[in-house]
């Protein structure tokens, strides 16, 4: 069987499996969601209009993944997949030693079969982000405690920054002039100054912060701090931890709307007992609103550009959660690959 039939028939076992559940439906939705699926070394696309799920094999075990500004291109990054592409907790144990490079994947979204370029991303690439103009891509290399600094025009690392212990998740501030990068080894927050490529300040906020979000206004970032089950909320302009926000089980990435007033945080729970709730904390009063079940293991968040509906990767499940976020009810659920990790989000 060839790898395009291989493909066409994941699709069409994929479509059984988008739900409804009230509410908004799929036909309302529009764009597309891209996870990373570690336990199969896959990329699964959703397409959110029609319902469709494509999955396709990557050459790498990703980790995550992020859309560029203009949408052109999605990227992916994650160790050299193991034998028979096994990922998760079993591909880890198949994973390259240490001192071998992760790689940066680059693909054109109109063909998710093949990467466009595969590029050099430093040891053990957790996330990746673009700055504004889709031209650098920031990777944070944990094994390295730093951000490798890739050129997406000319393909091309191009520097490294220092950060704290074991960088993780990592976003540019809404004005593109810095990078907040979760340290999960040491507990601190990484201030990365993008014009000059260095870190200009570290934030103690914590144990085991995992990702950041920033407030659309750039005013605060909250951070998920896995180990506290707590959220923390940084000032920017001090610098300093000013609230923290108790959360549900082991909570690992945070995506805001685009309207100022929520943040959606998900929990993860732990592999023998997944959790499967995502608080809603309402950004004007640091406090949760609504606490939303989606399915086992909710890890990965992201929020379409309208703001109507966040949407929730299940790394037990194998499931993506639409939720919609005036109800605070998951309408739509989709079947997508092994072990959904980073995911993001595409405009048509």
């Amino acid at each position: 069987m060839n790898r395009l039939m291989k493909n066409t028939l994941i699709c069409a076992s994929a479509l059984m499996f988008a739900i409804t559940t009230g509410g908004v439906n799929a036909a309302a939705l529009s764009g597309f969601i891209y996870t990373a699926n570690e336990r199969d070394a896959s990329i699964s696309e959703i397409a959110l209009a029609s319902g469709q799920v494509r999955t396709f094999k990557a050459s790498v075990v990703p980790h995550n993944i992020q859309i560029t500004p203009d949408g052109a291109y999605l990227l992916a990054v994650g160790m050299a997949a193991g034998e028979h592409g096994k990922a998760g907790m079993q591909g880890m144990k198949a994973m390259p030693p240490d001192n071998e490079e992760g790689q940066l994947l680059v693909y054109a979204v109109g063909n998710l079969e093949k990467a466009v370029a595969t590029l050099p991303a430093g040891k053990h690439p957790a996330h990746v982000v673009t700055d504004q103009a889709g031209q650098r891509a920031f990777v944070t290399s944990s094994e390295e405690n730093a951000i490798t600094v890739i050129d997406l025009i000319r393909r091309t690392v191009i520097g490294k920054i220092v950060t704290g212990a074991s960088p993780h998740g990592l976003r540019p501030s809404p004005d593109g002039l810095e990078l907040y990068v979760a340290n999960v080894g040491d507990g601190t927050v990484s201030v990365v100054d993008t014009t000059t490529m260095k870190t200009v300040a570290s934030i103690p906020v914590g144990r085991s912060p995992v990702q950041v979000g920033f407030t659309p206004d750039g005013k605060q970032v909250y951070v998920s701090l896995r180990d506290e089950n707590k959220v923390a909320v940084i000032d920017v302009a001090t610098r300093s931890v000013i609230a923290k926000v108790g959360v549900s089980r082991n909570p690992i990435q945070v995506y805001a709307t685009s309207d100022g007033k929520t943040m959606y945080v998900a929990n993860q729970g732990t592999e023998k007992s997944p959790d499967n709730k995502v608080s809603a904390i309402e950004l004007a009063t640091r406090k949760v609103r609504a606490t939303v079940t989606t399915g086992a293991g909710a890890h990965g968040v992201v929020v379409d550009d309208s703001g109507q509906t966040a949407f929730v990767s299940n790394i037990e499940a194998g499931t993506v959660s639409a939720i919609d976020t005036s109800t605070q009810r998951v309408t739509t659920t989709f079947k997508v690959g092994a072990g959904p990790n980073g995911i993001t989000y595409r405009h048509n």
